[in-house]
């Protein structure tokens, strides 16, 4: 991942969802996930000021719950699961509060629950390999799935179905990414790289794996996977990977 492509993530983010100097961001994410590059660089570029969770903090709620309130941070970023879980043991919310929720789906049941706990909600979409977010939504009230939004700054969004030709409003096709934010490639993996990453009317696209289509408002909504992926706090989990483990336990049990 280019340096270039995460400037252009920070510069955006300061737009929308915004982040003004002086402001404080409530960081929860363990380095070991793509979405803490953000917390971390973005209050440091626009002269603001990182509110650290420490690990235990992040995973007991009712702590959570409490550091929210004693800190009152500007912008805090989660998984649908964390801000379920708050919702879950009684947090109350903050009205001043900028909640970015990312990471999986947002249900438009949990988003109807947070709408009145914060001064505004955004639904966050993007693949590591399209420099953590791509698109973002401001959620309103209403009914129906939950939109992803538009693309940020320099970035394209095509929905193509297999043959690679670019879908008319509400056919739904796999979301392809183009622009500054995609990756070079995987390090070490030049077929998956060849695979992923495809070349399409003069430009470069990430393949997602996603399906979407695109509303007639001009913003996108992502309607799951074309393969068997599911995301469980934010971790990508392969099916197929699991049910072999599965089989391979199995068949050295009944060898004992």
């Amino acid at each position: 991942m280019p340096h270039a492509a995460l400037v252009n993530l920070l510069l955006a983010m300061q737009e929308a969802p915004g982040f003004e100097p002086g402001e404080s961001l409530l960081a929860l994410t363990t380095l070991s996930f793509d979405i803490a590059a953000l917390e971390i660089w973005l209050p440091l570029v626009s002269g603001g000021r990182i509110i650290l969770a420490s690990r235990e903090t992040a995973s007991d709620m009712a702590a959570l719950a409490e550091l929210i309130e004693s800190a009152k941070p500007d912008v805090m970023q989660a998984t649908p699961a964390t801000w379920r879980g708050l919702i879950e043991t009684g947090w109350r919310g903050d009205s001043k509060l900028r909640g970015l929720c990312g990471g999986e789906a947002l249900p438009r049941a949990l988003a109807d629950q947070l709408l009145p706990r914060v001064g505004t909600l955004w639904n966050m979409y993007g693949p590591t390999e399209a420099t953590i977010w791509s698109t973002t939504a401001r959620i309103e009230p209403g009914t129906g799935p939950v939109s992803i939004g538009k693309p940020i700054a320099n970035t394209q969004v095509r929905i193509l179905d297999r043959e690679g030709n670019d879908l008319p409003i509400g056919a739904v096709g796999e979301l392809h990414i183009g622009g500054r934010g995609v990756a070079r490639g995987y390090r070490g993996r030049d077929d998956l790289t060849a695979e992923r990453f495809i070349e399409h009317g003069g430009m470069r696209l990430y393949r997602t794996g996603d399906l979407a289509r695109w509303r007639p408002d001009g913003t996108l909504e992502c309607l799951g996977r074309t393969d068997n992926e599911e995301k469980i706090r934010g971790f990508r989990i392969a099916v197929e990977e699991v049910e072999g483990a599965i089989r391979g336990w199995q068949v050295s049990r009944r060898r004992r």
